[in-house]
């Protein structure tokens, strides 16, 4: 999986040589698509982490998610959510929560008029490319694992009150999938260094995923260093540790936090 000399234990890949899809989710035309990460390298219930893009004018089409939950982080370009038969915007740093039961799709507008943002991503001009984690929820997992689904439990219950959010990750910085998700996702944010700043992650209660927006550094563990640049993932599967540092004007990276089952790896 990994793309680059990765320190050990730990997952590096970027956004480049994405293969080329045709007909996700049963729309026309054209999708770049890379896995950034998969389920055989984590404990955490995950399918994948993943990063996509769609040319001017493409489509991702419209879906129900009926055993999984999924979040969309826009990277780079500007289109439309739509979600349950609306339409929501979409622009850098627009995150969506996808729970299960909601019916989500994505389209390629361009730019309004007069706006310039390039966003954080490095696709061509004029493609909207974001990032994707897909989880099972709990009950999907359990039969995956060969054991009978139980009812839920109080604690799901409480924490899925909705079946889709929509945020502004630049603005909030942090997110608590909380109240949509009931799955292994526990946190998402965008984290700021200054040059020379570093930031520890381990692995030993959950597992984390990097992914480098703008600005440059090392991620560094034991005595391995690897070069960070924009369009980089860093994904620490259970067990491992790490610490982000930040280069030469400093390092602003997109990080999610996923809980390891407590019945232990799979």
């Amino acid at each position: 999986m990994s793309d680059a000399s990765a320190p050990a234990g730990v997952l590096v890949a970027d956004t480049r040589d994405a293969s080329e899809i045709y007909g996700v989710h049963g729309a026309p035309g054209l999708t770049y698509w890379k896995a950034l990460a998969s389920r055989q390298h984590l404990e955490a219930e995950v399918e994948a982490v993943e990063v996509a893009r769609i040319p001017p004018g493409g489509l991702s089409g419209e879906h129900r998610h009926t055993r999984t939950e999924e979040i969309y982080f826009i990277l780079r370009g500007h289109g439309e959510f739509l979600v349950n038969g609306e339409v929501r915007p979409a622009r850098p740093g627009s995150l969506l929560l996808t729970g299960i039961g909601t019916v989500h799709g994505l389209r390629n507008t361009g730019a309004p008029a007069g706006v310039t943002d390039p966003g954080y991503g490095s696709a061509p001009e004029g493609h909207l490319e974001w990032l994707v984690i897909e989880m099972p929820a709990p009950a999907t997992s359990e039969v995956l694992h060969g054991l009978a689904p139980d009812a839920p439990t109080a604690e799901l219950t409480e924490r899925k009150t909705e079946t889709m959010r929509l945020h502004d990750l630049r603005e909030e910085k942090a997110v608590d999938p909380a109240g949509v998700f009931t799955g292994p996702l526990r946190l998402v944010e965008i984290r700021e260094l200054a040059d020379g700043d570093g930031a520890a992650f381990s692995a030993h209660t959950s597992e984390h995923t990097v992914f480098v927006l703008t600005g440059s550094g090392t991620a560094t563990a034991g005595d391995t260093a690897v070069e960070l640049t924009a369009g980089t993932a860093v994904t620490l599967p259970f067990g491992a540790e790490a610490v982000i540092t930040a280069g030469a004007g400093g390092l602003e990276f997109f990080h999610a936090e996923l809980a390891v089952p407590e019945r232990g790896p799979r």
